[in-house]
């Protein structure tokens, strides 16, 4: 026997409506939308947006199968970085209170998943991230705390 979960399992443990699921999403690749965009100035978006999401399709558990579902996520591409944030940071904020309400350990498994993929994305070739990005990255958090 297999100490693997199959998919059905995991996804067992916490119930989440189509609605909660685009939640979620939006919130993990808002993230890294929102910290490309901020970061248009600093760097490449191109590679902030790449290296976020290829952090973002490495999740494990409950959280991985909902990032690795395949859809259309709306309002991410706002005019200006604060019309982005006006979307992306509630989301974030709405996403933890969801999961914290069903699995708190599953909650911290998205919030790692998040801010791992906010560091891959504003990794610098060398040094660190200049202010613009970890103002950017403080913001992120602390939607993620909020809730």
């Amino acid at each position: 026997m297999s100490n693997w979960r199959t998919k059905e399992h995991i996804t067992m443990a916490i119930n989440l409506t189509d609605q909660d699921k685009l939640t979620l999403r939006t919130a993990a690749y808002g993230a890294i939308t929102l910290m490309a965009a901020a970061g248009a100035t600093a760097g490449s978006p191109h590679r902030i947006a790449t290296q976020g999401s290829l952090a973002l399709a490495s999740a494990t558990g409950p959280i991985g199968y909902v990032l690795a579902e395949n859809g259309k996520i709306a309002n991410l591409n706002g005019k200006s970085v604060a019309e982005i944030a006006d979307h992306v940071l509630p989301a974030l904020t709405t996403a933890m209170g969801l999961l914290k309400e069903q699995d708190p350990a599953e909650a911290d498994n998205f919030r790692s998943t998040v801010l791992v993929a906010v560091e891959a994305a504003v990794r610098p070739k060398k040094g660190e991230p200049g202010p613009v990005m970890a103002e950017m990255t403080r913001k992120i958090t602390g939607a993620l705390d909020a809730a």
